[in-house]
């Protein structure tokens, strides 16, 4: 049986190197392509032979380059067709940014940078994978997002940059979905939500996480292969959570 190519942009978040680790031991993966801004280290490259890193400044020239340099690689070696892809970018908070409490508390420099790395940078991958991913096998993609950007679910407030641009990745998605069915109708997409994750985005804000409701990303990964395996494919978008549970939107 010709094994498939995985491809985990993000790589060197906690989830990304999960998710390569999960990859490495599923006898139908042969090849990972891992895209992260510097080299995934040894430890996340538990068989190094099957993981090829990509480095990517997420820059939209940057992103074409990485995916041109993808299809090259698999023609060349000849790896079979992509079946699996998990784009794992995003941010809470870093030296200059924090989840707003109150309205008062926004600007526009930390708005702008939240909304272009939680909702522009997937998108661009989505749109320069498009041809990349078309064939005759199936292929699934999972953005991960987050509960918080549901607007339905939201019922105490804040966290206005984090919520709207996981709320507009949501609507980014959809309107990709519904041209993918179109034009690749090999490939389902997905929205995702992993829970609270053991990882350095949600650090700061686990003191109010109960044990059993923080999971190790190893945990997620698993889940989410799972999940993704058992997807049809059926032209929608899904917004779903670790239990394969459906988000309100």
């Amino acid at each position: 049986m010709t094994k498939s190519v995985a491809i985990v942009i993000g790589a060197g978040s906690g989830l990304g190197s999960a998710m390569i680790g999960q990859w490495q031991k599923d006898s139908a993966i042969g090849q990972v392509f891992a895209i992260s801004r510097g080299q995934i280290s040894s430890q996340e490259r538990i068989l190094s032979s099957s993981v090829h890193n990509i480095q990517c400044d997420y820059s939209e020239a940057s992103i074409i380059k990485a995916c041109e340099m993808i299809k090259l690689l698999i023609k060349q070696n000849q790896l079979g067709t992509i079946s699996r892809i998990c784009i794992c970018n995003g941010v809470l908070h870093n030296n200059s940014i924090w989840p707003e409490k109150r309205i008062e508390e926004l600007n526009t420099s930390n708005l702008l940078e939240v909304f272009s790395i939680n909702s522009v940078i997937p998108i661009l991958w989505l749109k320069s994978l498009i041809d990349l991913v078309k064939s005759k096998d199936n292929c699934i993609i999972t953005v991960f997002n987050a509960r918080i950007g549901s607007i339905g679910d939201n019922h105490s407030g804040g966290w206005y940059s984090y919520r709207a641009s996981k709320a507009a990745l949501n609507m980014l998605l959809k309107t990709a979905a519904i041209e993918y069915a179109r034009r690749a109708k090999n490939v389902k997409l997905i929205s995702f939500h992993p829970g609270t994750t053991d990882t350095e985005l949600t650090k700061p804000f686990q003191g109010s996480v109960k044990k059993e409701n923080l999971f190790t990303p190893e945990f997620v990964a698993e889940h989410l292969s799972k999940i993704m395996n058992q997807q049809d494919i059926d032209g929608e978008l899904s917004f779903i959570d670790w239990e394969n549970k459906a988000i309100v939107w």
